[in-house]
């Protein structure tokens, strides 16, 4: 299998349109959310961003079967 950096760079750049939208809809929303982020200890934030990982590799595997 060979990457396509055509696909990776139009992931990434989903990635990032996908990050804008709750700023640019509800930016307060989106400070009260990186507030309550900014609070979390070290060892929940690896939590998150693991479950994070683990349910984008889970989709990606769907949507590419």
């Amino acid at each position: 299998m060979s990457v396509q950096w055509n696909d990776l760079f139009a992931a990434l750049a989903i990635v990032l349109v996908v990050e804008g939208i709750l700023p640019f809809v509800n930016p307060t929303g989106a400070q009260r959310a990186f507030s309550q982020l900014a609070r979390l200890s070290a060892r929940e934030l690896r939590i998150a961003g693991l479950v994070s990982m683990v349910a984008g590799l889970i989709a990606l595997y769907f949507a590419r079967s």
